[in-house]
């Protein structure tokens, strides 16, 4: 699983069957010390419930396709859930 940032949302003009009501999140990809890395993506929100400012886990590839309902929609990433704590120190 990948750690990532909301950062803003995106409108479809045309909605692919299968993701209808499925909200598409821009992310911004962290490392594991939650600092950005590379540039943002855009996933499909499997949760439904993910919003702006909040870190969530995602998924990316095939397995971002198995993560939405019905599986194998054509999404590159897939958010699969929010974090609620990062815990950044060595252990």
């Amino acid at each position: 699983m990948l750690l990532g940032r909301v950062i803003g949302r995106v409108v479809a003009v045309t909605v692919y069957a299968g993701l209808e009501g499925v909200p598409l999140l821009l992310v911004q990809p962290l490392d594991k010390r939650g600092e950005p890395k590379g540039k943002p993506i855009v996933a499909a929100d499997g949760t439904r419930m993910a919003g702006p400012g909040e870190r969530v886990y995602y998924e990316g590839g095939r397995e971002a396709a198995m993560t939405l309902d019905p599986s194998f929609v054509p999404v590159d990433h897939a958010i699969v859930g929010i974090v609620d704590n990062l815990n950044t120190e060595p252990a």
